[in-house]
Formats: C-alpha cells, sequence, structure tokens
C-alpha cells in the first residue's frame, strides 16, 4: 500500500511517530508532505494553544541534541519510545525520511496546486494527516482510499476542538476515533473507535491529550494493516440534523478557561477514584 503523511511541520513529533510506527511494520511512506516551519497560521496556532515561553522551548530542544536525556527532547513523553534513533531520537520528519529511504517535501499550503501535484505524483493509496491546512476535496478525492485522521474523541459524539475537555463535559468515555476526513468537520465514515483504557492515570488534561495521541498513533498501523487486507468495515456517520445537534456548536471553537477547569476537576475525580 502506498502510503503519504501529511504535516502541520517537519519537526510534529506525532508524524514523526506515525512514520516511524508505519515503517516498522512494513509500510515505509512513498512520502511526506509538511507545511513549512515558518508557516503563519501554524505558528499562530501553536502560539495559542501552548503560549510564547512553550514554542520557545519547544523550538530549542529540537534544534539541539543530547544524547544522555532523549526524553528532555520530546514534548510528548509518551511518544519519545516510538522516536527513539539508537542512543538518540527522531527530532523531525526529515531524519525520518533519511533512515527509511522516502522523499519529504515542504510546502506553504496542503492544498495549492504545487501541491496537489506533488501527491499525485507520488500515486497514494492513503493519505495519512497529522496535522495542516484545512483540507479541500481535491486533495480529500485524491488518494485512491481516503484521507485518515485521528480524531481524540469519540464520533459521532464529540466532534470539533477540545475534544477530551468536552469528553468529560458531556459524560462521554474518552477515547479516540480514525476515520476518513470528508468536507465536514470530524463527519467522514469511521474505521476504528477506542475507548481510553487509563483515564485515572492521567494527571491534567495536557497529559490525558498527550497519552490520547500516543495512544492513537499506535492504532494506526493496525487500521493500514486491515485496510491493506480488507479485514476492516467502513462506519458512515449518522447524517447532521441541524436542529438536534445545534448544541454541539460549541466544540467547534476555542474552549473558555472556566469550561476547561471544570473538565481538569472531573478528570481529577476521575483520577482519584
Amino acid at each position: 500500500m502506498r502510503i503519504v503523511i501529511l504535516s502541520s511541520s517537519v519537526y510534529s513529533e506525532t508524524a514523526c511517530a506515525v512514520a516511524v510506527r508505519l515503517a516498522q511494520q512494513g509500510y515505509v511512506p512513498v512520502g511526506a508532505l509538511a507545511l513549512s516551519s515558518l508557516n503563519g497560521a501554524t505558528l499562530l496556532r501553536k502560539l495559542g494553544q501552548w503560549g510564547p515561553r512553550e514554542v520557545a522551548r519547544y523550538a530549542r530542544v529540537k534544534m539541539m541534541r543530547h544524547p544522555a536525556n532523549t526524553f528532555g527532547q520530546v514534548r510528548n513523553p509518551y511518544l519519545a519510545t516510538m522516536l527513539k534513533c539508537g542512543n538518540d531520537i527522531f527530532r523531525s520528519l526529515r531524519e525520518v525520511a533519511k533512515a527509511y529511504a522516502f522523499p519529504i517535501a515542504a510546502c506553504h499550503d496542503q492544498n495549492a496546486n504545487a501541491s496537489i501535484k506533488r501527491l499525485r505524483s507520488w500515486a497514494p493509496d492513503l493519505i495519512i494527516f497529522t496535522g495542516g491546512s484545512i483540507l479541500r476535496q481535491p486533495l480529500l478525492d485524491l488518494p485512491r482510499l481516503g484521507v485518515l485522521n485521528l480524531h481524540l474523541g469519540l464520533l459521532p459524539e464529540i466532534r470539533g476542538m477540545s475534544s477530551p475537555e468536552w469528553s468529560l463535559l458531556n459524560h462521554v468515555p474518552v477515547g479516540i476515533t480514525i476515520h476518513y476526513m470528508d468536507a465536514g468537520i470530524d463527519t467522514g465514515p469511521i474505521l476504528q473507535r477506542c475507548e481510553f483504557p487509563d483515564l485515572n492515570q492521567c494527571e491534567s488534561l495536557n497529559d490525558l491529550r498527550h497519552r490520547l495521541i500516543a495512544f492513537g498513533v499506535e492504532k494506526i498501523p493496525g487500521v493500514v494493516s486491515a485496510l491493506d487486507s480488507g479485514a476492516i468495515s467502513v462506519t458512515p456517520q449518522p447524517a447532521q440534523d441541524q436542529d438536534r445537534d445545534k448544541n454541539k456548536d460549541s466544540q467547534f471553537f476555542v474552549m473558555h478557561e472556566w469550561l476547561q477547569a471544570r473538565a481538569a476537576e472531573r478528570l481529577l475525580r476521575t483520577e482519584h477514584g
């Protein structure tokens, strides 16, 4: 199966971990397309999510090697074992691509004509999205099977942003969904839903999110293998009813700090039984 990875940056730990795990399972990507590290939209999004201090720290550790402290170079500690490369770690998709001999390209917009041309030259059966632009129909239609996404919530119950927090607030089991992307927001056909088994071990919302990402990344190679062998069925999501789903609109916006605090309280209550 010919697989291409889309990434928000060459330094995306999630994209690197997905590429490594796929390659280890015999599915070396035929290419990876990443947004430029200086992409304005990506920088603004990361500044909003992490804050200036954490963005600066992340950039610093990605640019420097500390072989004696592998875990110190990884923002998501639960991806560290997937990123190991001898006594060091993979710090970028370029390093992963060099190790496993697949091409990588940078772009400013994954939907641009030049990006579509590059993707078409790789003739992908499957594209795996690990972050970046809002994908348009020409890109979604390009791979033979579709574009795969890892969503940090159970679909169709929890769509949009802040999925772990909304799961806690709405008393929906916390979990991940691997699904095909379509023109809607988290509305594409479902391939696998998995409840997260270690909620009571999470120390914070940030810790929960990191654990969910690693949990989902570990599931992706199994889904790819099942797709390759035809051993997995696709489950369409129910059509959206605007009146029924209007209370879910808030899930598509940045969550207010007060709601984040309530979600954190519920997580800690779970942790302490």
